[in-house]
Protein backbone atom coordinates (compact mmCIF):
# COMPACT_ATOMS: atom_id res chain seq x y z
CA UNK A 1 0.00 0.00 0.00
CA UNK A 2 0.94 3.26 -0.49
CA UNK A 3 2.12 5.57 2.16
CA UNK A 4 0.38 8.57 2.98
CA UNK A 5 2.00 11.75 3.29
CA UNK A 6 0.95 15.10 4.93
CA UNK A 7 2.58 18.00 3.22
CA UNK A 8 3.05 21.35 3.69
CA UNK A 9 3.80 23.36 1.01
CA UNK A 10 4.47 26.52 3.37
CA UNK A 11 5.52 30.21 2.97
CA UNK A 12 7.25 31.80 -0.35
CA UNK A 13 9.50 29.41 -2.30
CA UNK A 14 7.97 26.53 -0.35
CA UNK A 15 4.70 25.82 -2.83
CA UNK A 16 7.18 25.77 -6.04
CA UNK A 17 10.21 23.23 -4.03
CA UNK A 18 7.60 21.26 -2.95
CA UNK A 19 5.86 20.99 -6.32
CA UNK A 20 9.11 20.09 -7.62
CA UNK A 21 10.41 17.80 -5.07
CA UNK A 22 6.60 15.54 -5.80
CA UNK A 23 8.21 15.37 -9.25
CA UNK A 24 11.34 14.07 -8.49
CA UNK A 25 9.71 11.56 -6.26
CA UNK A 26 7.33 10.15 -8.52
CA UNK A 27 9.99 9.69 -11.03
CA UNK A 28 12.07 7.73 -8.65
CA UNK A 29 9.02 5.33 -8.10
CA UNK A 30 8.42 6.10 -4.49
CA UNK A 31 5.27 4.56 -3.36
CA UNK A 32 3.33 7.90 -2.05
CA UNK A 33 -0.15 9.61 -1.60
CA UNK A 34 -0.14 12.90 -0.30
CA UNK A 35 -2.55 14.94 2.40
CA UNK A 36 -1.75 19.28 1.06
CA UNK A 37 -2.20 20.66 4.32
CA UNK A 38 -2.12 24.04 5.10
CA UNK A 39 0.18 26.07 7.56
CA UNK A 40 2.29 29.47 7.77
CA UNK A 41 1.55 33.05 7.01
CA UNK A 42 -0.98 32.22 4.00
CA UNK A 43 -2.75 29.81 6.13
CA UNK A 44 -3.68 32.50 8.96
CA UNK A 45 -4.86 34.64 6.17
CA UNK A 46 -7.37 31.83 5.23
CA UNK A 47 -7.97 29.77 8.29
CA UNK A 48 -7.34 32.38 11.13
CA UNK A 49 -4.62 30.22 12.36
CA UNK A 50 -1.22 29.28 11.25
CA UNK A 51 -1.26 26.37 12.27
CA UNK A 52 -4.95 25.08 11.38
CA UNK A 53 -6.94 22.02 13.32
CA UNK A 54 -6.98 20.21 9.85
CA UNK A 55 -3.25 20.11 9.47
CA UNK A 56 -3.04 19.00 13.65
CA UNK A 57 -5.60 16.36 12.86
CA UNK A 58 -4.17 15.02 9.41
CA UNK A 59 -0.94 14.69 11.31
CA UNK A 60 -1.90 13.06 14.36
CA UNK A 61 -3.77 10.50 12.08
CA UNK A 62 -0.69 10.17 9.42
CA UNK A 63 2.38 10.62 11.80
CA UNK A 64 4.46 11.82 9.33
CA UNK A 65 4.85 14.53 7.06
CA UNK A 66 7.09 16.70 4.36
CA UNK A 67 7.14 20.67 4.51
CA UNK A 68 7.95 23.10 3.28
CA UNK A 69 9.56 26.22 5.12
CA UNK A 70 7.23 28.68 6.63
CA UNK A 71 7.92 32.47 7.58
CA UNK A 72 8.83 33.71 11.40
CA UNK A 73 8.45 36.92 11.96
CA UNK A 74 11.31 38.41 13.93
CA UNK A 75 10.42 40.60 17.17
CA UNK A 76 6.84 40.61 16.61
CA UNK A 77 3.88 38.69 14.88
CA UNK A 78 2.81 35.51 15.74
CA UNK A 79 5.18 32.70 17.21
CA UNK A 80 7.10 29.86 15.34
CA UNK A 81 5.01 27.71 13.44
CA UNK A 82 7.77 24.87 13.64
CA UNK A 83 8.18 25.25 17.51
CA UNK A 84 4.68 24.75 17.56
CA UNK A 85 4.97 21.48 15.71
CA UNK A 86 7.91 20.21 17.27
CA UNK A 87 6.17 20.63 20.53
CA UNK A 88 2.39 19.04 19.44
CA UNK A 89 3.85 16.00 18.14
CA UNK A 90 6.60 15.80 20.83
CA UNK A 91 9.16 15.51 18.08
CA UNK A 92 12.24 15.56 20.43
CA UNK A 93 14.94 15.33 18.23
CA UNK A 94 16.24 17.33 15.01
CA UNK A 95 18.83 15.40 13.12
CA UNK A 96 20.87 17.08 10.65
CA UNK A 97 23.42 15.28 8.44
CA UNK A 98 25.74 17.56 6.73
CA UNK A 99 28.47 16.50 4.10
CA UNK A 100 30.11 17.72 1.44
CA UNK A 101 28.22 17.61 -1.65
CA UNK A 102 30.03 17.01 -5.18
CA UNK A 103 30.60 20.05 -7.23
CA UNK A 104 30.30 22.20 -4.40
CA UNK A 105 33.46 23.95 -3.40
CA UNK A 106 33.86 25.13 0.03
CA UNK A 107 37.05 25.69 2.30
CA UNK A 108 36.36 22.18 2.98
CA UNK A 109 36.47 18.92 1.85
CA UNK A 110 35.18 15.32 3.26
CA UNK A 111 32.94 16.49 5.68
CA UNK A 112 30.65 14.08 7.60
CA UNK A 113 28.73 14.70 10.21
CA UNK A 114 25.38 14.45 11.97
CA UNK A 115 23.64 17.47 14.32
CA UNK A 116 21.47 15.66 16.89
CA UNK A 117 19.75 18.78 18.49
CA UNK A 118 17.38 18.75 21.54
CA UNK A 119 13.88 19.68 20.24
CA UNK A 120 11.56 20.77 22.31
CA UNK A 121 12.76 22.24 26.00
CA UNK A 122 15.52 25.06 26.61
CA UNK A 123 15.13 28.86 25.66
CA UNK A 124 12.77 28.02 23.01
CA UNK A 125 9.92 26.93 25.88
CA UNK A 126 9.02 30.40 24.53
CA UNK A 127 8.41 31.28 28.41
CA UNK A 128 9.43 35.20 28.70
CA UNK A 129 8.24 38.19 29.87
CA UNK A 130 8.75 41.49 30.60
CA UNK A 131 9.75 41.90 34.88
CA UNK A 132 9.36 45.99 34.76
CA UNK A 133 9.79 47.96 31.33
CA UNK A 134 13.13 47.70 30.17
CA UNK A 135 13.70 44.20 31.71
CA UNK A 136 13.06 41.06 29.79
CA UNK A 137 13.01 37.57 31.67
CA UNK A 138 13.39 34.59 29.71
CA UNK A 139 13.40 30.85 31.15
CA UNK A 140 15.22 27.74 30.20
CA UNK A 141 13.78 24.70 30.74
CA UNK A 142 15.76 21.61 31.01
CA UNK A 143 14.07 18.32 32.08
CA UNK A 144 15.79 15.00 32.91
CA UNK A 145 13.49 13.01 31.21
CA UNK A 146 14.13 15.76 27.92
CA UNK A 147 17.88 15.43 27.93
CA UNK A 148 18.15 11.44 28.61
CA UNK A 149 15.92 10.64 25.47
CA UNK A 150 17.77 12.95 23.21
CA UNK A 151 21.12 11.63 24.60
CA UNK A 152 19.29 7.99 24.52
CA UNK A 153 18.51 8.73 20.64
CA UNK A 154 22.00 10.11 19.39
CA UNK A 155 24.04 6.63 20.77
CA UNK A 156 21.51 4.85 19.28
CA UNK A 157 21.60 6.24 16.51
CA UNK A 158 25.14 6.26 16.23
CA UNK A 159 24.95 2.74 16.93
CA UNK A 160 22.88 1.62 14.39
CA UNK A 161 24.53 3.63 11.62
CA UNK A 162 27.76 3.00 11.87
CA UNK A 163 29.78 6.00 13.51
CA UNK A 164 32.47 6.63 15.68
CA UNK A 165 31.84 9.18 18.23
CA UNK A 166 29.22 11.16 19.64
CA UNK A 167 30.33 14.62 21.08
CA UNK A 168 28.18 16.63 23.63
CA UNK A 169 29.03 20.63 23.30
CA UNK A 170 27.56 22.08 26.91
CA UNK A 171 28.33 25.67 28.32
CA UNK A 172 28.26 23.64 32.52
CA UNK A 173 31.10 25.69 33.43
CA UNK A 174 28.72 28.67 33.73
CA UNK A 175 24.94 27.56 33.78
CA UNK A 176 26.11 24.14 35.97
CA UNK A 177 22.53 23.07 37.30
CA UNK A 178 20.58 23.17 33.47
CA UNK A 179 23.78 22.14 31.38
CA UNK A 180 25.14 20.06 33.99
CA UNK A 181 21.86 17.84 33.97
CA UNK A 182 22.42 17.11 30.53
CA UNK A 183 25.82 15.95 30.79
CA UNK A 184 25.12 13.90 33.35
CA UNK A 185 22.30 11.90 31.56
CA UNK A 186 24.40 11.64 28.46
CA UNK A 187 26.70 10.25 30.16
CA UNK A 188 24.25 7.51 31.75
CA UNK A 189 23.32 6.95 28.51
CA UNK A 190 26.28 6.52 27.01
CA UNK A 191 26.79 3.66 29.71
CA UNK A 192 23.92 2.06 28.46
CA UNK A 193 23.74 2.32 24.80
CA UNK A 194 27.10 3.40 23.59
CA UNK A 195 28.97 0.65 23.64
CA UNK A 196 32.02 0.81 21.48
CA UNK A 197 30.96 4.12 20.45
CA UNK A 198 33.53 7.16 21.69
CA UNK A 199 32.02 9.81 23.96
CA UNK A 200 33.42 13.20 24.51
CA UNK A 201 32.32 16.85 26.10
CA UNK A 202 33.33 20.42 25.10
CA UNK A 203 32.32 23.56 26.26
CA UNK A 204 30.50 25.13 23.04
CA UNK A 205 32.79 27.89 22.43
CA UNK A 206 35.51 25.95 22.58
CA UNK A 207 33.85 23.19 20.18
CA UNK A 208 32.75 26.30 17.49
CA UNK A 209 36.66 26.82 17.05
CA UNK A 210 37.17 23.57 16.93
CA UNK A 211 34.23 22.93 13.99
CA UNK A 212 36.45 25.39 11.93
CA UNK A 213 39.82 24.17 12.42
CA UNK A 214 39.08 20.82 11.31
CA UNK A 215 35.35 19.75 11.17
CA UNK A 216 36.76 15.74 10.26
CA UNK A 217 37.51 15.02 14.01
CA UNK A 218 33.64 15.25 14.62
CA UNK A 219 31.10 12.28 14.19
CA UNK A 220 27.67 13.53 15.88
CA UNK A 221 26.88 16.37 18.02
CA UNK A 222 24.40 16.13 20.51
CA UNK A 223 23.77 19.72 21.78
CA UNK A 224 20.79 21.16 23.97
CA UNK A 225 18.36 23.23 21.65
CA UNK A 226 19.22 26.83 21.26
CA UNK A 227 22.83 25.31 20.98
CA UNK A 228 22.22 22.83 18.59
CA UNK A 229 20.23 25.53 15.95
CA UNK A 230 22.98 27.55 16.14
CA UNK A 231 26.01 24.93 15.52
CA UNK A 232 23.25 23.14 13.06
CA UNK A 233 23.76 26.43 10.87
CA UNK A 234 26.95 27.06 11.51
CA UNK A 235 27.94 23.23 9.85
CA UNK A 236 25.67 24.20 6.80
CA UNK A 237 28.08 26.36 6.33
CA UNK A 238 30.84 23.78 6.12
CA UNK A 239 29.32 22.85 2.95
CA UNK A 240 27.59 25.37 1.51
CA UNK A 241 24.87 26.29 2.91
CA UNK A 242 21.49 25.47 4.11
CA UNK A 243 20.37 25.04 0.70
CA UNK A 244 22.50 21.83 0.43
CA UNK A 245 21.28 20.00 4.22
CA UNK A 246 18.62 18.16 4.79
CA UNK A 247 16.49 18.06 8.25
CA UNK A 248 14.29 16.01 9.83
CA UNK A 249 12.17 16.14 13.30
CA UNK A 250 11.73 13.18 15.14
CA UNK A 251 9.23 11.63 17.99
CA UNK A 252 8.69 8.30 19.18
CA UNK A 253 5.89 7.75 16.42
CA UNK A 254 6.16 10.99 14.43
CA UNK A 255 8.24 12.65 12.56
CA UNK A 256 8.17 15.66 10.00
CA UNK A 257 10.76 16.17 7.51
CA UNK A 258 11.46 20.04 6.02
CA UNK A 259 13.85 22.00 4.15
CA UNK A 260 15.87 23.95 6.92
CA UNK A 261 16.08 27.57 5.15
CA UNK A 262 13.98 30.22 4.87
CA UNK A 263 10.50 31.24 3.08
CA UNK A 264 12.76 33.52 0.88
CA UNK A 265 9.99 35.65 -0.18
CA UNK A 266 12.23 37.97 -2.13
CA UNK A 267 12.54 35.51 -4.98
CA UNK A 268 9.18 33.67 -4.34
CA UNK A 269 7.06 33.02 -7.54
CA UNK A 270 9.95 33.08 -9.89
CA UNK A 271 10.45 29.82 -10.43
CA UNK A 272 14.63 30.36 -9.46
CA UNK A 273 14.62 28.63 -6.03
CA UNK A 274 16.96 25.56 -5.35
CA UNK A 275 14.89 22.45 -4.05
CA UNK A 276 17.82 20.40 -3.56
CA UNK A 277 17.16 20.86 0.53
CA UNK A 278 13.59 19.47 0.27
CA UNK A 279 14.50 16.96 -2.44
CA UNK A 280 16.96 15.61 0.16
CA UNK A 281 15.07 15.78 3.39
CA UNK A 282 12.63 14.11 1.06
CA UNK A 283 15.07 11.05 0.65
CA UNK A 284 15.67 11.12 4.79
CA UNK A 285 11.76 10.16 4.70
CA UNK A 286 11.83 7.63 2.45
CA UNK A 287 14.76 5.83 3.84
CA UNK A 288 12.66 6.65 7.22
CA UNK A 289 9.32 4.63 5.81
CA UNK A 290 11.17 1.87 4.31
CA UNK A 291 11.25 2.48 0.48
CA UNK A 292 15.02 2.46 0.26
CA UNK A 293 15.25 2.01 -3.34
CA UNK A 294 13.76 4.95 -4.53
CA UNK A 295 15.74 7.00 -2.17
CA UNK A 296 19.13 5.56 -3.16
CA UNK A 297 17.98 6.59 -7.04
CA UNK A 298 17.72 10.19 -6.22
CA UNK A 299 20.94 10.54 -4.06
CA UNK A 300 22.77 9.12 -6.76
CA UNK A 301 20.88 11.01 -8.97
CA UNK A 302 21.39 14.70 -7.31
CA UNK A 303 25.32 13.64 -6.69
CA UNK A 304 25.45 13.43 -10.40
CA UNK A 305 23.94 16.50 -11.41
CA UNK A 306 26.05 18.40 -8.97
CA UNK A 307 29.10 16.64 -9.88
CA UNK A 308 29.00 17.20 -13.60
CA UNK A 309 28.30 20.96 -12.83
CA UNK A 310 26.14 21.75 -15.80
CA UNK A 311 25.29 25.15 -15.44
CA UNK A 312 22.18 24.47 -17.60
CA UNK A 313 21.33 22.18 -14.96
CA UNK A 314 22.02 23.88 -11.49
CA UNK A 315 20.00 26.56 -9.70
CA UNK A 316 21.58 30.00 -9.29
CA UNK A 317 22.46 29.93 -6.00
CA UNK A 318 24.92 27.13 -6.89
CA UNK A 319 26.54 28.73 -9.56
CA UNK A 320 24.18 27.42 -12.72
CA UNK A 321 21.08 29.04 -14.50
CA UNK A 322 18.27 26.34 -14.49
CA UNK A 323 14.39 26.85 -12.25
CA UNK A 324 13.44 25.22 -9.96
CA UNK A 325 11.61 22.49 -12.36
CA UNK A 326 14.97 22.61 -14.44
CA UNK A 327 16.80 21.26 -11.71
CA UNK A 328 14.30 18.64 -10.70
CA UNK A 329 14.11 17.56 -14.74
CA UNK A 330 17.65 16.83 -14.02
CA UNK A 331 17.40 14.67 -11.55
CA UNK A 332 14.60 12.77 -13.44
CA UNK A 333 16.93 12.49 -16.66
CA UNK A 334 19.72 11.02 -14.24
CA UNK A 335 17.02 8.22 -13.13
Amino acid sequence: MAQTICLIPGDGIGPAITEATKHVLAAAGADLEWVELPAGAAAAEKHGDVLPRQTIEAIEHHRIALKGPLTTPIGKGFGSVNVRLRKTFNLYVAVRPVRSMPGIQTRYDDVELVVMRENTEGLYSGLEHQIIPGVIETLRITTQAGCERIAKYAFKYAKERGRRKVTLFHKANIMKMADGLFIECARRMHEQFGAGIEYEELIIDNGCMQIVRDPSRFDVLLLENFNGDVVSDLCAGLVGGLGVVPGANIGDDCAIFEAVHGSAPDIAGQGIANPLALIMSAVMMLNHIGQTTPAEKIKQAYNAVLGDGKREELTRDIGGTAGTMEFAEALTRRM
